[in-house]
């Protein structure tokens, strides 16, 4: 079983991907809702809106879509959490995503990481960035 978090954007499902695509890598596919089967479904000003996209990053998945016209993206009660290996790496992920958002918790040493940081970035989405002390 893999989990895999989902996230609904209100329209720019789009943008935000193409920008976590630079801030994390990764391969991006995206498909719209201008597929005929489901095209004639919806208001044309939407056709080109986000059915399906999905940012796979080495063995991990984030997927989204822009909801369907009318539906919020209201974003809520979660945040999307990555955990590098490096504390280089996790500050570098950090100053790329806070990129037009806001920092709840600004990136730092901790009892339990060499690096952790929470922001949200400017889609709306709340992300923590974390880099687990090392044992060795």
């Amino acid at each position: 079983m893999r989990l895999n978090a989902y996230l609904i954007f209100d329209g720019d499902c789009r943008q935000a991907f193409e920008f976590y695509r630079q801030c994390l890598g990764g391969e991006l596919t995206v498909m719209d809702y201008s597929h005929p089967d489901v095209a004639s479904h919806m208001p044309e000003h939407w056709r080109e809106k986000v059915m399906h996209a999905r940012l796979t990053v080495g063995d991990a998945v984030l997927m989204a879509s822009d909801g369907r016209p009318g539906e919020t993206g209201k974003k809520y009660g979660f945040s999307v959490s990555v955990q590098v290996n490096k504390a280089d790496e996790a500050e570098k992920l950090f100053a790329a995503l806070q990129e037009g958002g806001t920092v709840t918790m600004p990136i730092t040493e901790t009892f339990w990481a060499d690096r952790f940081g929470m922001l949200v970035d400017k889609f709306g989405v709340p992300w923590m960035i974390n880099c687990e002390r090392s044992t060795a």
